[in-house]
């Protein structure tokens, strides 16, 4: 008799503890984006906070307390953006899961910004703004702003709608729209930014040739062998010691270039040493690797996957040793002219300012940068652990040749267009293929051109999204920096 009545309740109380659990199923749905952004909201907070404690809360410091925040969050941006063109060939090839790929990039970055990223940084980047034709120090702080500002939001704008951009790219354009504001037309040296221009064509152009050429050479030589084994014994510690020589020689020249000058010729000597001395070391650690292999390419993948995480490893640092000041440049440019009053071409970088974005860049790789690092491992085009060694192989080769030929490059034009190289020459390859094998089959057998073109090796929708926003940044970032300026200016002067 008792029992009766509390069915009814008992079935009441499930009715209401599954509304609960579903509300809470939802408010953790809803809430599940939110956390990424809310956890750089903090740091970017943090860095406010930071940057006043250590500079005191004395009204003239206000202007350096935001430059502060809007830093840390151009540092997110570059750690969701810029830091994919490094890991993602190797995410993509499987040498490294995403998890590992963000800690050794962080750790790498963090490593290039703050032990090799030297002390003193151009303010007007690059030289493309004549800090003469800027009319008062006020000005050029606010033209500062307005860079670090437009470049991290055009840099936001890329990283969402998926296109990996040049970050350094951003700060020049930002500081080009700010200064034309500023100081009009004029100020602006112009074959500096035609040079600039014309690295959109040469940057993705030369590292996807180099990179095809890489790839062509290991389908040559070690691929399509009889014995891929005793091919890749006789290969492989080859293209290590080129891989280690190019790095050191790419370390020198870029990574290293703010604690030491080195001229080119020193550079190649020092690439020349490292590398004869990795082929004397890895010869036989390959041989005794490879024995019991099969005669696959599944063996092969194995072989190349180490040098692969080696090299994403070392263009990560020297990505933080180089790009990571370029992009706090325009900060460093405010503490100075706020705490001096005069506009300098060159400054010293505060080691707080360079903490602000070595942590910048590992908090924004933690939280956004796995969409990008898939954007370039693995949407572009199928990569495996050959292809990719040749997309990190080709990013050192590139700049080391353009150094050489005088040229300006941007590291995320080359490590994309490598990818996009390594693409298209599979594409050649599979269509050279398919002619030969057609010639000699029944018609009856023969691909159709439509299912030829619908088995293309590259995304063109991404090929296209990706260009627009490389032809883009420079004026769009130009334009979005002139705006802020003009905005900073009427509400604070």
């Amino acid at each position: 008799m008792s029992d009766a009545p509390q069915r009814p309740q008992w079935k009441t109380l499930d009715r209401d503890l599954n509304r609960i659990s579903q509300l809470e199923l939802a408010t953790s749905y809803v809430s599940r984006p939110l956390v990424a952004p809310g956890i750089a909201l903090v740091f970017i907070a943090l860095a406010g906070v930071g940057a006043a404690v250590f500079l005191g809360s004395a009204p003239s410091n206000f202007v350096v307390i935001a430059a502060a925040a809007f830093g840390a969050y151009m540092a997110l941006n570059i750690g969701a953006n810029d830091v994919a063109n490094n890991m993602g060939p190797a995410v993509g090839a499987n040498a490294l899961t995403m998890g590992g790929a963000i800690v050794i990039a962080a750790l790498a970055e963090s490593a290039g910004a703050l032990l090799a990223g030297g002390d003193v940084v151009s303010t007007i980047s690059k030289g493309i703004i004549d800090p003469a034709g800027v009319a008062s120090s006020e000005v050029f702080i606010w033209a500062m702003m307005a860079a670090l500002i437009s470049s991290a939001l055009w840099v936001n704008l890329a990283t969402w709608i998926g296109a990996p951009v040049s970050t350094t790219h951003s700060v020049v354009g930002g500081v080009m729209g700010a200064g034309i504001a500023a100081a009009g037309f004029g100020a602006v040296n112009w074959p500096t930014m035609s040079k600039i221009a014309a690295s959109w064509v040469i940057s993705p152009v030369l590292g996807g040739l180099i990179a095809a050429g890489f790839l062509a050479f290991i389908k040559a030589k070690i691929i399509y062998q009889d014995d891929k084994i005793a091919a890749a014994r006789r290969w492989v510690p080859v293209l290590v010691g080129i891989m280690a020589g190019a790095f050191a020689s790419y370390l020198a020249l870029k990574g290293l270039k703010r604690i030491i000058k080195i001229d080119l010729e020193i550079a190649l000597l020092i690439g020349a040493a490292v590398g004869g001395l990795s082929y004397v070391v890895t010869a036989p650690l390959i041989k005794r690797q490879s024995e019991g292999m099969e005669n696959r390419n599944k063996s092969l993948k194995v072989l190349f996957s180490i040098p692969l995480v080696i090299s994403a490893a070392l263009l990560s640092f020297a990505h933080g040793a180089n790009d990571v000041a370029n992009a706090v440049g325009p900060l460093a440019a405010i503490v100075h002219t706020t705490e001096f009053g005069d506009i300098a071409s060159k400054v010293a970088i505060p080691t707080w300012v360079m903490v602000i974005g070595a942590f910048g860049i590992s908090f924004g790789l933690f939280l956004f940068g796995p969409k990008l690092i898939r954007m370039v491992g693995s949407q572009i085009t199928k990569l495996n652990p050959m292809r990719a060694y040749c997309v990190s192989l080709s990013a050192a080769i590139t700049v080391i040749v353009a150094s050489w030929l005088g040229l300006p490059v941007s590291s995320t034009h080359i490590a994309v267009g490598a990818v996009f190289g390594v693409g298209f020459f599979r594409e050649w390859h599979m269509e050279r293929r398919l002619k030969r094998s057609s010639a000699t089959q029944p018609e009856t057998k023969r691909i159709a051109p439509e299912e030829r073109r619908r088995r293309k090796l590259v995304r063109r929708s991404h090929f296209m999204t990706i260009a627009a926003a490389w032809v883009i940044t420079v004026p769009a970032a130009a334009l979005l920096s002139g705006c802020v300026f003009l905005a900073l200016t009427a509400i604070a002067m």
